[in-house]
């Protein structure tokens, strides 16, 4: 019997149906907990860090990689923001410092994993301490809260993006931010040439490599984009507390890891979608959010 719609659809609604059964689940057991806009607008902001972070873990995964230290990586680059705020840089100082952390530390993830040849799981598994213990170096092992007065407004700045929405908006600027860079990745990951190299490293290394594709480049590109949005997440994180917090983000690997696996992907590699990232992402808010 075949399907009136193509199969793959499948695997790509089943995770925003899932989003639709737990609601349903919650709205029809827990009535005295009404799903108000307000409410939506809270899981949306609460789903940016995680999403962020997620849409670069899936091109990690989908390529048969994995990122244990995005978690560190986050909160190194929201402690390299407030010290850019605290010195003066200003707002877009501080989004360009964390974003060059973030890339430079999953560039670093991806040269041990290419040159030295260690298993991805290995390798930022040491890098998760290697890039805490620097976090908690350069903030001396305390929050960095930029005091003056060109500092608070920096950060002020930074920290409207992440607010939940004001009246008259429907979602507040970071989420929008994360729809827009889940749009571009999705469609990087079909279109483009990157893309399909990475679906093809993942499916079969050695076929890829026999067929040309530069495997060492491809994955440094990879783990170093993941990077990027990992020091974007930071971004976020530091527009949420307003200080550069080098102990949070423990443990949110686990939650961007299974936003990626809910949302569709193989651990194996090969297989993955980041429009499904964004729908386990939002899976995991609501229910931190009942």
């Amino acid at each position: 019997m075949k399907f009136p719609i193509p199969r793959h659809w499948f695997s790509t609604l089943a995770p925003f149906l899932a989003v639709i059964v737990v609601v349903l689940f919650f709205w029809v057991f827990y009535p005295d907990q009404p799903m108000t806009v307000d409410h939506w607008q809270t899981v949306a902001v609460h789903t940016v860090i995680v999403g962020l972070a997620a849409v670069g873990m899936t091109w990690v995964i989908i390529s048969a990689g994995i990122d244990l230290s995005v978690g560190s990586v986050i909160a190194l680059s929201g402690v390299s923001a407030a010290l850019a705020v605290d010195a003066g840089w200003g707002a877009i100082g501080a989004v360009f410092a964390a974003l060059a952390t973030g890339a430079l530390c999953g560039a670093y993830n991806g040269i041990l994993i290419v040159f030295l040849r260690l298993p991805p799981f290995i390798a930022t598994l040491g890098t998760m301490g290697f890039y805490r213990g620097v976090a908690l170096w350069v903030s001396g092992n305390e929050s960095i809260r930029p005091e003056d007065a060109q500092g608070i407004s920096s950060t002020a700045g930074i920290a409207d993006w992440v607010k939940i929405a004001a009246e008259g908006q429907w979602l507040a600027p970071a989420v929008w931010l994360l729809l827009g860079i889940t749009i571009l990745g999705a469609l990087a990951l079909r279109w483009t040439v990157l893309g399909r190299h990475t679906v093809a490293i993942g499916s079969n290394e050695l076929t890829a490599r026999l067929c040309g594709v530069r495997i060492e480049r491809t994955k440094i590109v990879i783990y170093a984009l993941a990077g990027l949005l990992a020091g974007l997440a930071g971004v976020m994180l530091f527009g949420r507390l307003t200080v550069g917090a080098p102990t949070e983000a423990v443990g949110i690997e686990l939650q961007v890891i299974a936003a990626v696996v809910i949302g569709g992907a193989s651990l194996s590699g090969g297989q993955g979608s980041v429009t499904g990232t964004l729908a386990g992402a939002l899976l995991m808010a609501v229910l931190r959010n009942r």
